[in-house]
């Protein structure tokens, strides 16, 4: 039999993680100009009849069945769980195993465009960082925290597939923190609260990016055909406790050492903890260089920190 020839009139794209803030924002932003298919490993998300929605595992067989039926131009993979979800065993087989999965099919059936999300944590915060992290910077994170192991190995096999397979066309975003409505972060947790801890003695400088700016870049850099890695980061920053008291929160000095009592003195007072994984995040400064990022595919956010800050201060639950 045949195979049918007929080409649809829009790209056909596969948006992973659909459950997610970003996801949503991105999704809203290209449903107009493309044919989306979604999924979640979480839930199966309801966007209306337009788009098909899936609750499956990148690691389940079923993931060809829609290569395979849906003929996509390209895949848009914002399912990264976060180190906070899941445990470790669980979090590294969705994050490196699923996403091999997913680049593996992608070469298989032709995919000609590939954005993949992940974290400026992968540089990993220390004393003696630069004061402008650039995209050659070695990824040190999982030499610091097992918790980030799988964000590395997530981006190693990005970036294998990335030279191997040059025609996948593999765009790997490193946004910096990603704050605003619906975000459920830590960052965006802090920030809400009206209490948030800071370590006593430290204030790390940091960046902060709307999440409704993230979701432009990632469909910027869908749109635009460039391969490559890239940090993608406002040019500005601001210290940590100095975010806290533009956002209105009161701030309650922890001791940082020994490791174990900023942990037992956030349980006590009911505080958000740090997770442990992210505790150098909150002592040494990890301000990432975004210039590149800007000047290939033309980014410039559009919400200052002042108005980030705002909506927080304005939305704050009082004690």
């Amino acid at each position: 039999m045949a195979a049918l020839t007929t080409k649809q009139s829009k790209p056909r794209v596969l948006i992973t993680g659909a459950a997610g803030a970003l996801a949503k924002q991105v999704i809203e932003r290209l449903r107009k100009t493309c044919d989306l298919v979604v999924v979640d490993a979480r839930i199966q998300v309801q966007l209306g009849d337009d788009i098909p929605s899936y609750c499956l595992d990148l690691n389940h067989r079923n993931l060809e069945d829609l290569f395979r039926r849906y003929h996509f131009d390209g895949v848009i993979h914002l399912g990264r769980i976060r180190s906070s979800q899941l445990t470790r065993m669980r979090r590294y087989n969705a994050n490196v195993l699923g996403t091999q999965k997913l680049l593996d099919l992608s070469h298989k059936y032709g995919i000609r465009r590939i954005v993949v999300l992940s974290t400026f944590h992968v540089y990993g915060a220390m004393a003696y960082n630069p004061a402008l992290i650039d995209e050659s910077a070695p990824m040190k994170s999982a030499g610091l925290s097992a918790d980030l192991i799988d964000s590395v190995e997530l981006e190693n096999l990005a970036n294998i597939y990335l030279w191997r397979y040059p025609e996948l066309n593999i765009a790997i975003l490193r946004p910096c923190n990603i704050v605003g409505p619906s975000v459920s972060n830590t960052i965006s947790s802090l920030l809400a609260s009206p209490r948030a801890p800071v370590l006593a003695g430290f204030s790390p400088m940091m960046q902060f990016i709307h999440i409704d700016d993230m979701a432009d870049a990632v469909v910027l850099a869908y749109k635009k055909s460039t391969r490559g890695i890239f940090n993608v980061a406002p040019n500005d920053w601001v210290a940590y406790q100095k975010a806290l008291e533009l956002c209105g929160c009161t701030r309650v000095p922890v001791p940082s050492i020994p490791p174990a009592l900023p942990r037992l003195i956030l349980r006590t007072l009911r505080l958000r903890s740090f997770p442990a994984y992210l505790m150098e995040f909150f002592k040494y400064p990890v301000v990432i260089d975004g210039e590149a990022f800007a000047n290939e595919f033309g980014f410039q956010p559009k919400r200052p920190p002042k108005e980030i800050f705002r909506f927080y201060r304005d939305n704050k639950t009082p004690l």
